[in-house]
């Protein structure tokens, strides 16, 4: 507590909002608690990052699999984050947009 510490968005898997607190959890499974609100930290990064639930920001790059017809993404830490219900749509078509591969099985 009470140092600094300087991450570069790209080790950054997602983000978890609680209040106007925020765990920061990266890619080689260390997890940081700052005192700054999801929204701030969404406005510094980069529109890989997406808003999918009002507790979750999640780097595009770190998806590897769509569950439960686009309600909850995997991650490749292996965490499995909820997809808002208003946010489902939106998600599905910025994912649909990116460089993964859809199959389906």
């Amino acid at each position: 507590m009470g140092r600094t510490i300087f991450l570069t968005p790209d080790v950054i898997t997602f983000l978890e909002g609680e209040g106007n607190y925020t765990f920061i959890y990266t890619n080689n499974g260390k997890k940081y608690l700052v005192s700054k609100t999801l929204k701030s930290l969404a406005e510094q990064l980069s529109d890989k990052f997406l808003r999918v639930h009002k507790s979750y920001l999640v780097n595009a790059d770190y998806v590897v699999e769509r569950l439960e017809d686009d309600r909850m993404l995997k991650l490749s830490c292996g965490k499995e984050v909820v997809v808002s219900r208003r946010k489902i749509k939106e998600v599905s078509g910025l994912l649909d947009h990116t460089n993964l591969i859809r199959i389906s099985a």
